[in-house]
């Protein structure tokens, strides 16, 4: 082929294909590691290719999921650490489809920069792979766009995609009733919500991503503040198969107060705030912003990653196997009769 009238490249308008190239190449190892019963293909391919059969279901319903990781992800810009934003990724799409009744099949990435830095994405793209693996989920596609000048230096974005899957009438929530119990799981910090108001209160503070944490003393304030989504999904499935569990609710955005009535139906609930204790991140956010408990509780998890709606004559039961499975379990309260959220005692 002869070489055009100015010589112009894809290169030269700043894409480098070979590149992309080299990444798909270095994360194939990573995506090799998530594959589970069903997967048919690798990456590379022009779709991904997985088979319900293979996953041992006989008449399943689909279950899709989609997030991102919101501006935590600025705070892993600006600090350079990478390595388990994609954690938060993947945590963020299986933990909304197992709270549907469903388990994680498989998963697709969607990442985005100005220039594409191998090292840099693969980091990334393996913390996803690491999410999947734990998750029970393939990593079996995605996407991977550069884009000069539609972001900043440096600047990159994140997108999740995650499909799931159970047996027909599977679905969860199902059967919520008054008296239900409320089992709490720990969460393991921020998680992936209210980081526009957590980047704000540091601003607030005067402190720099790499002071010392002010309640953690092993870490600075930057590298706490990335602590990973925790991944509930083995845990919970374990609980729904053993039975007693009607619902569960993925403590995002919007917090326990919007949440928890998404699977209470017509029903309400009592919530006790001195049945568990609010960690030292919460309490240090609160105390720089003068934020108020309401707004707290309507802002980020404190403390409460997943909540289960569980039968009250197997909730000990429930609990038992949760803690067994490594989970720190609180029993918050109960559903009510009354539609709405009522919190008794103090967050503290």
């Amino acid at each position: 082929m002869t070489e055009g009238k100015n010589g112009i490249s894809y290169a030269d308008a700043g894409v480098d294909i070979q590149a992309g190239n080299a990444l798909v190449e270095r994360i194939k190892p990573a995506a090799k590691r998530t594959t589970r019963p069903g997967t048919m293909s690798g990456l590379g391919g022009f779709g991904a290719l997985f088979d319900l059969k293979g996953a041992g279901y006989e008449d399943p319903i689909l279950v899709a999921a989609t997030d991102g990781v919101g501006t935590k992800l600025r705070i892993a810009i600006d600090t350079g650490h990478v390595g388990t934003i994609g954690i938060d990724l993947v945590a963020m799409c299986v933990n909304d489809l197992v709270c549907q009744g469903a388990e994680p099949l498989f998963f697709l990435d969607y990442f985005a920069t100005g220039k594409l830095s191998v090292d840099e994405a693969a980091t990334i793209i393996e913390g996803i792979a690491a999410g999947c693996e734990a998750s029970g989920a393939a990593l079996i596609g995605g996407e991977t766009a550069e884009m000069p000048g539609m972001y900043a230096k440096g600047d990159f974005d994140l997108a999740g995609f995650a499909v799931g899957a159970m047996e027909r009438g599977g679905d969860l929530p199902a059967g919520v009733a008054p008296g239900n119990v409320l089992l709490g799981l720990a969460s393991d910090g921020v998680h992936s919500n209210g980081y526009s108001l957590v980047r704000k209160l540091v601003e607030v503070s005067g402190l720099g991503w790499d002071a010392p944490c002010p309640w953690d003393e092993t870490a600075t304030l930057g590298q706490a503040l990335l602590t990973p989504t925790r991944l509930y999904v083995t845990q919970c499935l374990a609980a729904m198969r053993a039975g007693g569990v009607h619902g569960l609710a993925h403590i995002t955005g919007g917090g326990l107060t919007e949440n928890l009535p998404r699977v209470l139906g017509d029903f309400g609930a009592t919530v006790d705030l001195n049945a568990w204790e609010l960690p030292g991140v919460f309490k240090w956010l609160q105390e720089v912003g003068g934020t108020s408990p309401e707004d707290m509780l309507v802002t980020f998890n404190c403390g409460l990653g997943m909540i289960l709606v569980v039968a009250e004559d197997q909730a000990e039961a429930v609990t038992a196997l949760l803690t067994e499975a490594g989970e720190t379990v609180h029993r918050i309260g109960t559903v009510t009769e009354t539609p709405g959220m009522t919190y008794e005692g103090q967050l503290a």
